[in-house]
């Protein structure tokens, strides 16, 4: 697996792991890793997460996942900027996810938020992921 884009790595990993119906998938740490599993908890998409260590020894992030009567909560996670084409908006054109009802995840000047947080904050930023 090619480690050039890491967060983009860890939403195959949640992405899979709730097909397979699992409570708990882990992803090698990382700050930014991290920052987006915040964001995603702020907003009621996954249960949390908490630092592990793999077998290795490596540190990792243990993430819950979140179900409703079975299904999971996370319907879309799409990666949006990646490595070889980065997005970014500016805080007026902060993309609107599904009519308002799913989360652009941002990377501003003042860290890691919501599409709405950005645009309260009056930040814009690189748009890492969608969550629906």
């Amino acid at each position: 697996m090619s480690m050039n884009d890491p967060l983009g790595d860890m939403l195959t990993r949640i992405r899979n792991a709730q097909m397979r119906g699992k409570s708990t998938v882990r992803t090698p740490a990382s700050k930014l890793r991290a920052w987006v599993l915040d964001v995603l908890k702020d907003e009621g998409y996954i249960r949390g997460y908490e630092a592990a260590t793999s077998a290795a020894g490596h540190p990792e992030l243990e993430i819950s996942l979140k179900y409703f009567e079975g299904t999971p909560v996370i319907r879309e996670i799409k990666r949006v900027s990646k490595p070889g084409r980065r997005v970014y908006a500016g805080s007026k054109e902060l993309p609107s996810v599904r009519q308002g009802l799913g989360v652009s995840i941002v990377s501003t000047p003042k860290g890691v938020m919501s599409d709405a947080a950005a645009r309260s904050a009056n930040v814009g930023g690189e748009v890492l992921c969608t969550v629906f």
